[in-house]
């Protein structure tokens, strides 16, 4: 019995460490608060991809009731700790997401033009916001060429669990 209580102790600690290494990150100040608008790109950092609605829901659940713009790490914790521990708004699978890159490329290139994805990102689905859409164009894009190879950005884009 024991050792199940030091296991899930440990694993609780790890996830713990990796909230806390995650939210250290945009924690500009040292203050043990990020801005709000930073949330979104933490939890993602954390392999976790909720719908913008779904999103909005964990900001409105760890905002201060008078909105100051920040998130204290106090209140993040606990709420991304039932999260990860759950396994929620888990990626999809890399090889799911290779298939949608290959739908967006029937001449079988390997590659795709940055306007032909930033279409694709903005008009279908869940659209992409222009920031949403630099920030991903900007890890996407292959400096020399200016085409995102898609199975190279696929493997950046996929979480190890490990």
């Amino acid at each position: 019995m024991a050792e199940d209580e030091d296991s899930a102790e440990a694993i609780v600690s790890q996830v713990h460490r990796k909230i806390r290494e995650a939210f250290n990150l945009f924690d500009v100040t040292s203050n043990k608060t990020v801005d709000v608008r930073e949330i979104g790109t933490i939890i993602r950092s954390l392999g976790c991809f909720p719908t913008e609605g779904e999103l909005h829901e964990i900001i409105t659940e760890i905002e201060e009731e008078e909105s100051t713009g920040s998130i204290r790490f106090e209140k993040f914790l606990p709420t991304m700790t039932k999260v990860l521990l759950e396994r929620k708004f888990r990626p999809i699978p890399e090889d799911r997401l290779l298939q949608a890159f290959e739908l967006l490329d029937p001449e079988k290139k390997g590659y795709l033009e940055p306007e032909e994805l930033k279409k694709f990102m903005t008009q279908e689905g869940e659209p992409f916001s222009h920031d949403e859409m630099e920030e991903m164009l900007s890890a996407a894009v292959d400096p020399d060429k200016n085409v995102i190879f898609y199975k190279d950005f696929v493997g950046m884009m996929t979480y190890d669990d490990q």
